[in-house]
């Protein structure tokens, strides 16, 4: 089993409110990242798969198919754009870092998996002290 990865940049605005809740329940719980104003990060996504490298190519993946998948179905859907309007994978979720995650995985698996590859994880870092990982469903 081997494993490879992929780096992304993008840019996106974003705010931690949830609509059932009052200004000064969201402000409570989310603090300044529930600015009705938004906020915005520049964000680092990491894309990670796994399997066996193919005895031809002597690839796990070509790194840029794994690129253009993942600016075509992920980078150029949110990036300079505001998750919670803009993104169609976003809608009707709360736009924290955990739940993008499991959106961009979700917009990627099956993806990947017709590659004969699987992806093995999303890691998404939202500042350069707090990153989210996940592995999956």
């Amino acid at each position: 089993m081997i494993y490879i990865t992929r780096k992304a940049s993008f840019n996106a605005a974003h705010k931690l409110s949830r609509p059932d809740w009052t200004e000064a329940q969201n402000t409570e719980v989310y603090g300044k990242c529930a600015n009705p104003n938004w906020h915005g990060h520049n964000y680092q996504l990491y894309v990670t798969v796994k399997g066996e490298i193919n005895p031809e190519t002597g690839f796990l993946v070509d790194l840029k198919w794994l690129k253009d998948i993942t600016n075509t179905y992920v980078v150029d859907k949110i990036d300079h754009k505001n998750l919670n309007l803009d993104v169609d994978f976003m809608k009707g979720k709360l736009a924290s870092t955990e739940n993008l995650a499991v959106a961009i995985w979700d917009e990627l698996v099956n993806l990947i998996a017709e590659s004969g590859a699987q992806l093995h994880s999303i890691k998404i870092y939202e500042t350069e002290n707090n990153f989210v990982e996940y592995f999956g469903h």
